[in-house]
């Protein structure tokens, strides 16, 4: 409880690194598994920086098997001379001082993305034990830590560090002297750092994940074009005789003999004995990240937007009486962005300052949309008429959702020492990159969409074409939500005429039966339950949506009258809450031409309306192909196969147990030949039906499928169809 005296004696003064410890959210966010990575991705930045500075090509992650981590590179190397203010070594002061390094002048790093000069002692901090060896002038430097204090650690077996060794803790403001290893050839250089994760800091639910490692790996070597980054998990058991050592021992006499980087890579493949070595190595920048980040059919090919301007910027510089005093500095900003559209409404943005993502955006994600909205809504409205677009609807006017419909982004800018809205960096605010991404996209951007730019024409026209088609998708989904929502018996009357609607009042358990054909329209409006069960007939196959553009797919009678009836929209605008049934059901012929139908259904599904997939509404009816009619004492009786191989294993069994049928065994040609109860019993009944649930576990794979299988390009098809012909199951078509 709270007293009322409040003195000096009641102020804690935390020394050190004893206030991360204290608060380890105020630094890395939470400690939950959050948290434990956040501190791996400051050590790796602290590597990728010496590589952005351009003193380091390789990076080594390793994963060791007592759950410590180890980063090693070739860059410059911690400094280990003394510090002339503190008299502690270069390495000392950067593990163990706040607000200590190299990044806060200009002289050694332009563009980083270390937390400026916090990262590397707040791990420190929070570990229970770090260890840093360093390689220059010929020698390799050693320094160890317990929970952020230096000392010396006593353990059994070198070889095999560990946290729970003896420690001797350095005395208070004594300095500690760098241990010297071993010795290293005069050019190599570089920093390893090896740390476990305090258990008394980290919650009992921090886990580690090798995942999320790969993909930060993967973007890394994707923005620092030339990096070789390398993750080794030990965890997995060695398959040779070559060490992690010998390895870099490779590496150096590979660098000091001038040999290539295939030559290198070659080197590493063989010296790497783990099962599960992974390595990320790209030259292409952000063209090929925007490249790895696409799925589906390309609108257009892959646009960079480069350039570099430079800002005025307000700032406190240490002076050479070591006091802070404000100055203006010129700044400069390199901006690297790559772009393109595919078929589809996902939008993929990724936004970077120097090497790190800023999840939530920023400066230079805004600057960029500014520019890209600004450009195409007058573009459209420069071609108007070609676009079919009517400007005096105020409804007909391009919003931002429609351009960033398929929309695939990488958008990168480096400047020195950028400012983040929070500790841990989700979004840039430094104000003045706005407005230079912004000059570069109205010039390069708008040559490419409006075309003038040699070679972008038709791109151009696809693009915009693309977008004028999401625009007219969100007005009429719009319009659709708006006279679709069954509340009375007078909104039924704007639904396709073909539409045999369920009674209103059961939109809980309301079952959509998309019916193929006609003539098993009849049947089905005899078998089905009005009160909660819809049917819309087709006639044959629909529009190959994967084929099409969003503007055929919008005239087609069909796909529209699926969207209209649905009543949850289309596309971005899809409101999941907003559909009218909670089963939507392909009930197609069980033949070839039937399977057609049903994957030409669910490739507009999965294009357009995603989210029934998702959400577990979409089912396929398994009506049967034969009908056994039973005879004897069991006449009257039927027994319903759905497969040549299931009839045979069937009149097999009858046999065998020697209970007569008919031999004339019918077979349903379609489900125009069933009668009311059959179809009733066999499919629409929820008591005696069979129905398959459609489910979408992996989005990217399918939507890489449905490309394969329904795009536009037939050779990798004709492949894959070639490629898994001896795998073909009969068992698994209805046939």
């Amino acid at each position: 409880m709270a007293t009322e005296e409040y003195g000096a004696k009641d102020l804690a003064v935390l020394e050190g690194l004893d206030a991360v410890r204290k608060r380890p959210g105020m630094y890395i966010g939470t400690t939950d598994s959050q948290g434990l990575m956040h501190c791996l991705w400051e050590i790796i930045d602290n590597s990728v920086d010496e590589a952005l500075a351009g003193f380091c090509d390789r990076i080594v992650v390793t994963l060791h098997t007592d759950g410590s981590i180890e980063v090693e590179d070739n860059g410059r190397g911690i400094p280990v001379d003394k510090e002339p203010k503190t008299k502690l070594s270069g390495v000392e002061v950067v593990m163990t001082k706040l607000h200590a390094g190299a990044k806060f002048g200009n002289s050694s790093y332009n563009a980083v993305g270390g937390l400026h000069g916090v990262g590397s002692s707040v791990v420190n901090a929070l570990s229970s034990r770090l260890d840093v060896w360093v390689d220059r002038d010929g020698l390799t430097h050693h320094m160890a830590f317990h929970q952020g204090h230096p000392g010396v650690y006593a353990d059994a077996d070198p070889a095999n560090p560990s946290p729970d060794s003896p420690f001797k803790r350095t005395r208070k403001n004594r300095p500690t002297e760098l241990e010297i290893t071993g010795e290293v050839p005069a050019k190599r250089t570089g920093t390893r750092i090896r740390y476990w994760a305090d258990a008394e800091i980290f919650n009992s639910t921090a886990e580690f994940s090798y995942e999320q490692l790969i993909d930060r790996v993967r973007q890394t070597s994707f923005l620092v074009p030339g990096l070789r980054i390398v993750v080794v998990d030990e965890s997995i058991p060695a398959t040779g005789d070559a060490s992690v050592d010998e390895m870099r021992e490779v590496d150096a006499s590979d660098a000091e003999a001038g040999q290539d980087a295939v030559a290198v890579a070659q080197a590493d493949e063989a010296a790497y004995t783990h099962a599960r070595v992974e390595e990320f190595y790209h030259t292409g920048g952000v063209k090929d990240f925007v490249d790895f980040l696409s799925h589906g059919e390309p609108i257009c090919d892959i646009w960079r937007i480069q350039g570099e301007d430079t800002y005025e910027e307000e700032t406190q510089a240490v002076g050479e009486d070591g006091e802070l005093h404000a100055s203006k500095v010129t700044r400069t900003c390199d901006v690297d962005i790559a772009l393109r559209w595919v078929n589809g409404y996902d939008t993929v943005m990724r936004s970077f300052v120097n090497i790190i993502e800023t999840p939530g955006g920023g400066m230079h994600v805004d600057g960029l949309m500014n520019s890209v909205t600004k450009q195409v809504r007058k573009t459209i409205e420069a071609n108007a008429r070609k676009l079919k677009v009517n400007l005096k609807d105020q409804q007909m006017r391009v919003e931002r959702d429609d351009i960033m419909a398929g929309l695939v982004a990488v958008v990168t800018v480096r400047i020195a020492e950028p400012q983040f809205q929070g500790q841990t960096k989700d979004v840039l605010g430094t104000a003045q990159v706005k407005p230079i991404v912004t000059r570069m996209a109205d010039a390069q951007f708008g040559e490419m969409i409006s075309g003038s730019k040699r070679g972008y024409k038709e791109q151009s026209g696809r693009v915009l074409e693309k977008i004028v088609g999401e625009m007219h998708a969100r007005v009429q989904s719009r319009k659709a939500k708006e006279v679709t929502r069954r509340k009375n018996a007078l909104e039924s009357a704007s639904m396709p005429p073909k539409l045999s609607d369920c009674q209103p009042g059961n939109d809980d358990v309301a079952e959509l039966f998309i019916v193929e054909g006609d003539s098993a329209l009849g049947t089905a409006k005899a078998a089905r339950n009005s009160g909660f069960q819809a049917l819309l007939p087709i006639r044959g196959k629909i529009l190959n949506v994967q084929k099409a553009s969003i503007t055929q797919m919008l005239s087609n009678k069909e796909c529209a009258a699926i969207i209209q009836v649905v009543g949850a929209g289309s596309g971005q605008s899809f409101d999941i809450e907003q559909s009218r049934y909670h089963k939507v059901i392909m009930m197609t012929d069980a033949d070839v031409d039937g399977a057609h139908i049903r994957i030409l259904l669910l490739t507009l599904f999965y294009r357009y309306m995603r989210p029934l997939i998702e959400h577990g509404y979409v089912y396929a009816a398994v009506p049967p192909l034969h009908r056994i009619a039973l005879a004897g004492s069991r006449k009257g009786e039927y027994i319903y196969t759905y497969s040549d191989d299931e009839l045979e294993g069937k009149l097999a069994d009858l046999d065998r147990n020697h209970i007569s049928y008919n031999p004339d065994i019918q077979r349903y040609k379609g489900l125009g030949e069933m009668d009311a109860d059959q179809l009733a019993d066999t499919t629409m009944d929820p008591r005696t039906r069979m129905l398959r649930r459609i489910r979408m576990e992996d989005a990217a794979q399918a939507s890489e499928i449905f490309s394969l299988l329904m795009g536009d390009d037939v050779p990798p098809r004709k492949q894959f169809i070639v490629d898994n012909a001896d795998d073909f199951d009969r068992s698994k078509i209805d046939t």
